[in-house]
């Protein structure tokens, strides 16, 4: 299919990974009768959403690491919007990052409504749940974002993956979407620029591995199901002293996410599901902070706001705060004589 209208489109970054936003999404999602979950399952089986998503995420308007959203409408009116989040090869359950992002768009855009100085919540619906970016401004200008995401807890311990390094030995956590974590140096690889090649390959063996043996079903949520990310860790320096009576964790990630995409943010979803493995084993506590540096160099604090159970197991609310800064607007055009519609992805 083609379409010749052209698309606008608001572009951000949160801590260096691309946030597209799209606030006139195509007519199949923003009908009425729909919760945002449901949405997204429309979204996977619409020709013209699913057209869109490639005209927008593939070259040569994208990259093959291009990130973004839809805006939908919310699950009702206690949330100020609802997002469909997309990648180059679908629709994802969560997204910390552009959470971060569209937080910070709200509130300079004057969508949602601001002090000059102060903290504004803005309520999401994403297809897991009700997430809240909390918006910092000071002299009317956006200084950073909290976003309090969805239950994360942990899945899974110790699981062993067969790859062509060899076995690896894998945690699985869920922050609104599911995540296997191991340290880089299992693959011998380090969390920098230059390792990245060889952690895209690894993370490939090990996500389709775990998917292959259904090793990541959600307990409560069939569409939640499946290892949407694999994060390598690596520790920047021991735990010391942060204010207060809690303690600093600083460590460095890179999250390969989808079908080879990199992070360039230290994740926001993924930082939750760190969280929550950190949480569970005693490393990180009420009081705490994380340090989470991404492959750039670029940092999210995170931290636990209160202790929970979801499905029957220990859970952790968290708070993960970034920053996000504006890119460009930009308006695409369609050219139906074009060759090469909707677009391609190189690598």
């Amino acid at each position: 299919m083609t379409r010749s209208e052209p698309i606008e489109t608001v572009d951000w970054h949160t801590g260096g990974e691309p946030f597209r936003i799209v606030p006139d999404s195509p007519a199949a999602l923003t009908g009425p009768g729909l919760t945002v979950a449901e949405r997204r399952l429309a979204a996977m089986r619409s020709d013209e959403v699913q057209w869109t998503r490639a005209l927008l995420c593939g070259e040569p308007r994208g990259h093959a690491d291009m990130y973004g959203g839809f805006l939908v409408p919310p699950d009702d009116p206690g949330a100020h919007l609802g997002v469909l989040f997309w990648h180059r090869d679908g629709f994802s359950t969560a997204c910390g990052h552009g959470t971060i992002a569209l937080g910070a768009w709200a509130v300079a855009s004057g969508r949602v409504p601001a002090p000059a100085d102060g903290v504004t919540d803005v309520v999401v619906d994403v297809p897991s749940g009700r997430v809240t970016a909390s918006v910092r401004t000071r002299g009317g200008l956006v200084e950073d974002v909290t976003f309090t995401n969805v239950a994360a807890y942990v899945h899974a311990r110790a699981v062993e993956v067969a790859t062509s390094r060899g076995t690896v030995t894998v945690d699985i956590a869920f922050g609104g979407a599911m995540y296997a974590v191991l340290p880089a140096a299992t693959v011998g690889a380090r969390v920098r620029p230059r390792d990245v090649a060889r952690l895209v390959g690894a993370a490939r063996e090990i996500r389709d591995a775990l998917n292959a043996s259904r090793a990541a079903g959600h307990p409560g949520d069939a569409r939640l199901s499946g290892i949407y990310g694999t994060m390598f860790t690596e520790e920047v320096s021991p735990p010391g002293p942060h204010a207060g009576t809690g303690r600093l964790l600083h460590q460095r990630n890179v999250t390969v996410f989808a079908d080879g995409a990199v992070d360039r943010s230290p994740c926001g979803s993924g930082t939750s599901a760190r969280v929550a493995l950190l949480a569970g084993s005693g490393e990180l506590r009420p009081g705490d902070e994380l340090r989470h540096e991404s492959v750039v160099g670029s940092v999210f604090r995170a931290r636990i706001t209160r202790e929970t159970t979801v499905h029957g197991r220990p859970a952790v609310i968290t708070a993960v705060t970034g920053t996000a800064h504006a890119v460009g607007t930009c308006r695409f055009t369609v050219d139906p004589r074009d060759a090469l519609l909707p677009g391609f992805v190189l690598r």
